[in-house]
C-alpha cells in the first residue's frame, strides 16, 4: 500500500492519548495560541479572547474558527502537479468516462457504475459488470474523490489516474484482457486520434494507456460539488437551519471528526471498522491488502459530502439507511448512542452536506463514432 497504515495508527493513538482532536474529550486550552491583551488603537479596550470570539460566532450561527481548521473549504479543482489540467485534457477525459468501448462487452463505461447525473453512485449494494458479475465491494462516489489520499476501499492506488486504470481491466468490472487491447480500440476510433493530440501535444503518439488514465483523471478532478454547507463555511450563517447546526455540534461533540474532518469529511486516513468493539466483518471485506494482520478491517474513511444521496452505506453495501449507517458507526467506532433528537439533528446536519451537481459539465458528450475496424463487442 502507497500508505502506510501503521504509520498513521501511531500518529492516531498517540493523538487520542494526548486529547488532541477535537471532539475527543480532551483540553484544548493548553494548545491554544492566546492573543496578548493588547490594546486596541481605535477602540482603546482589550483584544478579544478567541473563547469570546466562538461564542459570539456560534450565537450568530456562523462558524468558527475551530470549524474553519476542522474542516476547510472545498476547492474549485483538485489539482495534482503530476496531471496538469488543461480544456483538451478534461473534455477528452469526458468523453472516454463515457464511452463503453473501452469495455469487453461495450456495455460498461466509467458512468455505469459512477452516475454523474446521481451524485456518481448506481444505488446498487455491489455493481454489475462483464456478463453480470459483481465484485465483493460497494462502488464509491467519484464526486470530490481526488481529494482522498488514496483510491479504493482499500487505497491501493495513490490518486484518480491509478485508479482509472482498474476496472477497465478487471476481468469482473469491463474486462478488457489488457493494455495495448485498450490503446487498439481507442486507436480504432478515428475521432480520437485528434482529442489524444489536442490533449497531449508535446507527444508524437499520444495514444497510450496512461494518457487515457491521465485523462479520465484530468476530468475526476474537476468533480466537486460544492453547496450550502461551503457556503455556512464561508460566512453565510443563513446557509445552514438551527437543526443542523445543532446536528454539526452534536457530529463534533461526540468525536465523529476524528475521521470525518477536513474539506471532504473524510478520505483522509485509514479507520478500523470495529473500532471499539468487534464490527461483524468477514475475510472478504477485510480491508487493507498488505497482509499484515494489524492491518486487518482497516479501510480508508469515505467523505460524507453528499452522503444522503449515495446509499447503500459501508465497503459492501450493507447498510441501506443513512440512520442505520450513523447508529452504527456511533455504537462500533465511537461506543455511545443518541437520543431520537439528537439522531433527527445529527440526519438533517448529514443532508446539508448534499452539494450541487455541475449538471452542463457532467452531460455526456458526443462521443466520436467507431470506424470501420473497431472491433464490435465481444460477450465471452
Amino acid at each position: 500500500m502507497r500508505h502506510s497504515i501503521q504509520n498513521w495508527l501511531v500518529v492516531t493513538f498517540a493523538g487520542l492519548a494526548l486529547g488532541a482532536f477535537p471532539g475527543c474529550g480532551g483540553n484544548d486550552t493548553g494548545q491554544r495560541e492566546h492573543a496578548p491583551e493588547a490594546v486596541k488603537a481605535d477602540a482603546g479596550h482589550a483584544a478579544e479572547h478567541p473563547a469570546e470570539a466562538a461564542v459570539k460566532a456560534e450565537s450568530a450561527g456562523l462558524p468558527t474558527a475551530q470549524h474553519k481548521a476542522l474542516f476547510g473549504p472545498l476547492p474549485a479543482e483538485m489539482t495534482a502537479d503530476s496531471n496538469p489540467l488543461t480544456p483538451a485534457k478534461i473534455d477528452l477525459g469526458r468523453m472516454l468516462y463515457y464511452d463503453t468501448r473501452l469495455s469487453k462487452s461495450q456495455q460498461i463505461s466509467c458512468n455505469s457504475c459512477h452516475q454523474l447525473d446521481h451524485y456518481g453512485v448506481d444505488g446498487e449494494p455491489t455493481s454489475p459488470g462483464h456478463k453480470g458479475q459483481r465484485g465483493a465491494r460497494n462502488s464509491p462516489t467519484v464526486y470530490n474523490a481526488a481529494l482522498h489520499l488514496a483510491q479504493f476501499w482499500d487505497g491501493r492506488e495513490p490518486d484518480v489516474e491509478a485508479q482509472a486504470k482498474g476496472p477497465i481491466l478487471n476481468p469482473v468490472e469491463m474486462a478488457m484482457p489488457s493494455p495495448e487491447a485498450v490503446v487498439a480500440v481507442v486507436k480504432s476510433i478515428p475521432g480520437y486520434a485528434a482529442a489524444f493530440a489536442a490533449a497531449f501535444p508535446e507527444e508524437a503518439d499520444p495514444i497510450t494507456y496512461d494518457n487515457l488514465a491521465k485523462a479520465i483523471g484530468a476530468f475526476e478532478r474537476k468533480l466537486v460539488t460544492p453547496g450550502r454547507w461551503d457556503r455556512w463555511l464561508a460566512g453565510d450563517a443563513t446557509a445552514l437551519t438551527a437543526a443542523e447546526r445543532r446536528g454539526l455540534d452534536l457530529f463534533v461533540e461526540s468525536g465523529c471528526t476524528i475521521c470525518h474532518m477536513g474539506p471532504d469529511l473524510g478520505g483522509s486516513l485509514y479507520q478500523k471498522m470495529g473500532l471499539v468493539k468487534p464490527y461483524p466483518l468477514t475475510d472478504e471485506g477485510r480491508g487493507a491488502i498488505t497482509g499484515n494482520e494489524a492491518e486487518r478491517f482497516f479501510f480508508k474513511v469515505p467523505s460524507l459530502r453528499n452522503v444522503a444521496e449515495t446509499a447503500p452505506y459501508f465497503h459492501d453495501g450493507s447498510v441501506t439507511t443513512l440512520e442505520e449507517a450513523v447508529r452504527i458507526m456511533l455504537d462500533y467506532q465511537l461506543g455511545r448512542s443518541v437520543t431520537a433528537p439528537q439522531m433527527s439533528d445529527l440526519l438533517a446536519f448529514l443532508k446539508a452536506l448534499t452539494g450541487d451537481l455541475p449538471k452542463a459539465y457532467i452531460a455526456m458528450p458526443e462521443l466520436p463514432p467507431s470506424g470501420p475496424d473497431t472491433p464490435g463487442p465481444d460477450l465471452s
